[in-house]
């Protein structure tokens, strides 16, 4: 179920690849950015595992602005805390402006983590929530550029937890979008433990040290508010240390189920039951360990089809020495480890991945892999000579067969090594390829703009933007399908995945040479069909839930 297949390559100039991005983040703007992680010599815990960010049209001028979650810093850091979250407006010239102040993001205290966005009160407006290290925040968008925080009167009255990634869905599909977020482990101050790897020194310690908080389900009522029902919808097993959520309809019944990835605890595959109420089967799925049945540091992850087969594949990023993990649906709710086959095991051992990621980065009608890789001991080269702390992102190219390469260059970002955790992908320049944003631990926010269309003959594209009426305004949860020739590509649109940070809420899909494409079909969370014929590339396309489309 997949478009054009390329034949991959190794190029060693960026030049000569089939895909190039730049970093614009200089000349975008984005450069005063910095997260910080308020380390003064106590390697605390938390300290390693920060920041996320993501893209959101928060103006509704159709322009991507840039939503960063800054980190945070504790009483004796000696440097301060410049923004917790900074939200960069896109002008619509290549550049953004830095806007947290006028936005209402200013005087926001929190030691924040990722950032989820959606319209959760269907009021046409994106809203977003931070994840924190105490209590999660969510703002309401105003509609007029400002954001008010409401997590509290909202019913986000969890006691104070570390989250980590968070997921809008509508899980009993009655219209209004609830929230999944996952936490991480028990950690305080008071209860820091000393970890060494020399029995002297300290360094920061692994999640197996702490016990897990469980994940947080909250039903939104469909009155602005949200009333919490771990238990009732069945979330409350998870043994915690989630670090990345991703939603799926691996079993094509038109609701959605949740993947959540663990850090040294088995991952979790919820599968919906049809009434917003869920049965975890990641064990008895084969999705909860390695094939030698082990468990992994499961950080960021996604899921989409990759091949002609037409079932959903999970890809999850690990740590260093762990292969990243491929599990691709075969039947009846069980899934096959890819690992080795698809090709993206063996280069992901020596590297620590977090954001992760599946986009069409060619343009050819198959999904690729953006992995975003750093480790968490600055010191790792003194243990282990194979691994590095800062590393080298991976993109693997699919051969439309399930099958990656990954795509080397020397020169360009995808050469340069950093210390990532985030990463998202969005079109900021609205030229029709997907562009990546990357934010740093202790450092920056990278921007690297895609030239795929920018080649003579460069491939089409038709993007996607829905509206629900019935279902929830985003439309997430949809499931797109595109016809062309005897070809047919598939997306669900969906909030999360990655690593704390948020996609565009967009759909993309590459056409290669096709120049039209027969028909789009659109399965709404309601049970609503629509179909549009004769469609021609190199356009947006906005579809009304059951009111046809009109081209943006």
């Amino acid at each position: 179920m997949t478009g054009c297949t390329h034949s991959s390559s190794s190029p060693s100039a960026e030049e000569d690849a089939p895909v190039s991005f730049t970093d614009v983040t200089e000349q975008a703007n984005l450069d005063d950015f910095q997260h910080r992680t308020g380390a003064f010599g106590e390697k605390w815990f938390p300290e390693t595992m920060g920041s996320g960010g993501g893209f959101i049209d928060y103006n509704g001028d159709g322009r991507l602005d840039i939503l960063l979650a800054g980190g945070g810093v504790w009483p004796k850091s000696e440097v301060d805390l410049e923004h917790a979250l900074w939200l960069y407006r896109n002008d619509g010239n290549g550049s953004f402006t830095l806007v947290s102040e006028e936005a209402g993001l200013g005087a926001v205290e929190a030691y924040g983590f990722g950032v989820t966005v959606a319209d959760y009160n269907n009021d046409g407006h994106s809203d977003f929530l931070l994840t924190t290290l105490n209590r999660n925040l969510l703002f309401r968008n105003e509609g007029d550029g400002t954001f008010t925080e409401v997590g509290k009167e909202a019913g986000l009255t969890a006691p104070p937890e570390w989250s980590s990634s968070a997921a809008f869905f509508d899980a009993d599909n009655d219209g209004h979008l609830d929230l999944y977020v996952g936490n991480y482990v028990k950690w305080s101050r008071e209860n820091d433990l000393f970890c060494s790897v020399d029995g002297k020194t300290k360094a920061y310690c692994t999640p197996e040290e702490y016990e897990g908080a469980i994940g947080r389900f909250y039903h939104n009522d469909g009155d602005g508010t949200f009333t919490e029902w771990t238990e009732r919808a069945g979330f409350q097993s998870s043994p915690g240390k989630t670090l990345g959520v991703t939603m799926l309809d691996y079993n094509r019944d038109g609701w959605m189920d949740l993947y959540v990835a663990n850090d040294m605890e088995r991952n979790l595959l919820y599968e919906n039951n049809g009434d917003g109420t869920f049965t975890e089967r990641g064990r008895v799925s084969g999705t909860a360990y390695s094939q030698s049945g082990q468990v992994r540091a499961g950080m960021g992850t996604d899921a989409g089809i990759v091949d002609s087969t037409g079932r959903s594949t999970i890809f999850v990023g690990n740590f260093s020495r762990e292969k990243i993990s491929v599990f691709r649906h075969q039947r009846d709710g069980l899934f096959r480890d890819r690992s080795a086959r698809s090709g993206v095991g063996r280069p992901g051992k020596f590297t620590l991945g977090f954001g992760l990621f599946l986009f069409d980065a060619e343009l050819n009608g198959t999904l690729d892999l953006f992995v975003a890789n750093g480790h968490v001991q600055p010191d790792i080269e003194s243990i282990d000579r194979a691994v590095h702390y800062k590393q080298r992102p991976h993109l693997f190219l699919n051969n439309g067969k399930g099958r990656f390469d990954e795509m080397t260059v020397e020169q360009g970002p995808l050469a340069d090594s950093l210390v990532a955790r985030g990463a998202a992908y969005g079109d900021y320049d609205k030229d029709g390829d997907l562009d990546i944003l990357v934010t740093e631990n202790e450092g920056e926010a990278h921007l690297w703009q895609n030239r795929v269309r920018d080649q003579e003959n460069g491939p089409n594209y038709l993007r996607v933007q829905l509206q629900g009426t019935e279902s929830n305004r985003d439309g997430i949860g949809a499931r797109v399908r595109i016809e062309y020739g005897e070809e047919q590509q598939e997306r669900v649109l969906r909030t999360g995945s990655s690593y704390l940070s948020s996609i565009e809420l967009a759909l993309t899909f590459g056409l290669g040479g096709q120049s039209q494409v027969e028909q789009v079909t659109v399965h709404w969370p309601s049970g609503e069909v629509d179909r549009i014929s004769a469609v021609q590339a190199n356009q947006t396309l906005r579809i009304v839930e059951g009111e046809g489309r009109a081209a943006v």
